[in-house]
């Protein structure tokens, strides 16, 4: 870790103030140290990661802090098959009960950090922690070191798996090498937080079922015989038949399913041609297919090839699909839900919760949902009072770090309490 100064509590951080109630034993009458020492740690350790972001499957530098992070509080990390992310059990090894597991996705986008007077931005160049993965990285490992804690003291009544997930961002995100590498092995309820700009920090954002969208990755491409633009008629007109496919195919595929499903088909980009009187002979068109609707995400590639064709043969193109499955909606299990509203309403009262809306952003953490109940919450990092709210994937993108501390507390209770409801 580079040097920093650590600051000496979240008070000492702007906008950052501390609720009473915080320090020493944790509200809400659970079991749990979160020490003033902790805190300054951890946020020490957001910066450090913030400072130095790395992609998907590139994580090495970040792998290697936090094992030797859980290495010295008396623990036994395993790097992932893939090189990069970790996963780390507290409590008996030999306990054959279910564990419940706590996910954090530790990789930052190719994007440049354009925060100004900032003293922990980015030092990599085109590379920020645009997405606040730099906090769910944290705050994972502040829980596990509370609950390694409570371990050592005989007060932890079940087993607990810390995943640290590499690749989130790269489709189809790294949650598939993490499941083949036996990340889920052993595991019976899966949580996970996503940092969200529109809710204050000290609360978070619940919802039952589907909290995120399916997102596949969409490359068309069209050939045909081309030629003078004064002669079309001898010719595949490359340039409208890409334009039909632009505007028609997402009309076709949204009236070939339920409504309600959401399935939507958006181009990012469409290239042909070089000059003004040469109809070319090859066209591409990229973009994304989005769904709420879970049943309606596993028709749409057929759907999407059916559309494509349809309209390429109308215009005498053929056509070429690329369809890349990216991930499923994060569905979250009631059950699971209720465990994290019970968990963070302990901590912090009944205001600390509200609901939130299904997104259309994608997330690879539906994977882990396809093999256990899970439930993603919507943690928020806005500084209470801030009218400016930085969006995702943006490269201003920051956060009010008292979110680590709420993370903590809430991945702590919830483990605590999936133990007693376990009892």
């Amino acid at each position: 870790m580079n040097q920093l100064t650590s600051p000496e509590s979240d008070a000492d951080l702007p906008g950052n103030a501390v609720a009473p109630g915080e320090r020493g034993v944790l509200p809400g009458g659970l079991p749990g140290n979160l020490s003033e020492s902790l805190r300054s740690e951890l946020i020490a350790f957001r910066r450090d990661l913030h400072m130095h972001p790395e992609l998907g499957n590139q994580e090495f530098r970040t792998t290697a802090a936090l094992k030797a992070r859980l290495e010295q509080a008396g623990l036994r990390p395993r790097v992932l098959g893939t090189g990069t992310g970790l996963v780390c059990d507290i409590g008996d090894e030999a306990d054959p009960r279910p564990r419940l597991a706590l996910r954090a996705d530790i990789d930052a986008l190719p994007i440049p950090d354009t925060k100004t007077g900032c003293v922990y931005r980015s030092t990599v160049p085109d590379r920020a922690h645009a997405c606040g993965h730099d906090v769910h990285t944290t705050v994972v490992l502040g829980a596990g070191l509370v609950l390694a804690g409570l371990h050592r003291e005989g007060a932890l009544p079940h087993p607990v798996r810390l995943l640290f997930q590499p690749a989130e961002e790269v489709l189809p995100g790294g949650a598939p090498d993490a499941i083949e590498s036996g990340a889920l092995d052993g595991v019976g309820r899966i949580i996970a937080v996503h940092c969200d700009p529109k809710v204050e920090a000290g609360r978070i954002g619940l919802r039952h079922g589907a909290i995120t969208s399916a997102c596949d990755r969409l490359e068309v491409a069209l050939d045909g015989p081309g030629g003078h633009t004064a002669r079309p008629h001898l010719t595949t007109d490359l340039v409208t038949a890409a334009a039909k496919v632009a505007t028609e195919v997402p009309q076709l595929v949204a009236r070939r399913v339920d409504a309600r499903s959401g399935l939507s088909v958006t181009w990012g980009r469409i290239e042909s041609g070089h000059a003004c009187n040469v109809v070319p002979q090859h066209a591409e068109l990229s973009g994304t297919v989005r769904c709420l609707d879970l049943d309606s995400w596993r028709l749409a590639p057929d759907l999407v090839h059916a559309a494509v064709d349809e309209v390429a043969e109308l215009h005498r193109a053929k056509s070429e699909v690329n369809y890349v499955r990216g991930v499923p909606p994060v569905v979250n299990d009631p059950v699971v839900t209720e465990l994290l509203h019970e968990a963070m309403t302990t901590r912090r009262g009944p205001h600390s919760v509200e609901d939130t809306e299904q997104s259309l952003g994608g997330e690879d953490f539906s994977w882990y949902l396809e093999h256990v109940p899970g439930a993603m919450a919507r943690l928020g990092v806005r500084r209470p009072g801030e009218r400016t709210i930085r969006d995702l994937h943006q490269g201003d993108f920051d956060v009010d770090e008292h979110a680590v501390t709420v993370g903590v507390e809430l991945f702590t209770a919830a483990a605590l309490l999936d133990a007693a409801q376990r009892a």
